[in-house]
């Protein structure tokens, strides 16, 4: 190992609860933790983790330090998908349809994950990292690929969402899409045989401290309103659209307003008709009195005294 290589290692590691302080920090000042309370939490729960990891992992045995990191290794991941459900809420808080029928997709996601991970600890052979380990790196893998879903969507579709990439919830996405891919190429190249496992820490850890400096960034900026142009019709008519499936009107509500348009357009009909029908009706009753009985036709045409 190079010398140098240790030292690194540890300024990366100490450096997460570091800058992650200054996240907290800056986020009770600027009152951020209101609006993103869960990740507020997760902020304080990776301190939290940091210092009994690195405790055990100083001085304590090897087992603790193994125990600990994947005990605690769920509790990380189970918020940092609160957070990207936090992220999603927040996205579509003008749309109300569309907010609900996505947390019935992350419960969804959360459950078939839970589902997959058990599958995998169960089926996984008894080796030496063991169900436990195999079940977290299921779940870690998932959770980063729906974290990178999460900022393609937003960079794909942020203008009919009016969301702007100086907004608080696009810098989060942001840090935790940069840190999701790097952990996922690397994850990809140690498969193949192109990187070590120490090559892989020290980029997942360079990573990471680049995604709590996007959050460090984005907690100073003054995020802008939600834009409301004319570019969010589409998105309004689809929540729109969700919330008619979502409450139905009932079945016969439809016959009443129905029935008054039908009156109402043959009342104006009839109305407006009204003084027509009456001249012809009197020009043919006039017709057939003169046909049955011409003296009483005469004496209609006779001029009266005035």
């Amino acid at each position: 190992m190079i010398p140098k290589l240790p030292i690194i290692y540890y300024a990366l590691w100490i450096a997460h609860p570091t800058l992650e302080v200054a996240v907290a920090a800056v986020m009770i000042s600027r009152k951020l933790h209101r609006t993103f309370p869960v990740f507020f939490v997760y902020i304080l729960s990776e301190i939290a983790i940091f210092s009994v990891t690195f405790a055990f992992f100083q001085w304590g045995p090897y087992e603790y330090f193994f125990y600990a990191y994947w005990i605690l290794a769920p509790i990380s991941l189970a918020i940092g998908f609160k957070v990207i459900h936090e992220i999603f809420l927040d996205v579509f808080r003008p749309y109300h349809a569309l907010k609900d029928l996505g947390s019935v997709l992350f419960k969804w996601a959360a459950l078939v994950m839970l589902l997959v991970a058990c599958v995998v600890a169960a089926a996984s052979p008894a080796g030496q990292e063991g169900p436990l380990v195999q079940a977290v790196l299921t779940v870690q893998r998932c959770i980063r690929v729906i974290q990178c879903g999460l900022i393609l969507f937003l960079l794909v579709f942020s203008k009919y969402l009016g969301v702007s990439w100086r907004q608080h919830s696009f810098g989060i996405s942001l840090g935790f899409g940069g840190f999701a891919a790097t952990e996922l190429t690397m994850v990809a190249l140690n498969a193949s045989g192109h990187a070590s496992e120490m090559t892989i820490s020290l980029f997942n850890m360079l990573a990471y401290n680049m995604a709590i400096l996007t959050w460090l960034g984005y907690a100073f900026i003054k995020a802008p309103a939600r834009d409301s142009s004319a570019k969010l019709l589409m998105t309004q008519r689809w929540d729109q659209t969700l919330t008619d499936l979502q409450h139905p009107l009932p079945s016969d509500s439809l016959i009443p307003m129905f029935e008054g348009m039908v009156d109402r357009a043959f009342s104006r009909t009839a109305s407006d008709k009204t003084p027509y029908y009456s001249e012809n009706e009197s020009a043919a009753t006039l017709s057939r009195v003169s046909h049955s009985d011409p003296v009483s036709a005469s004496l209609q045409q006779l001029p009266t005294k005035s």
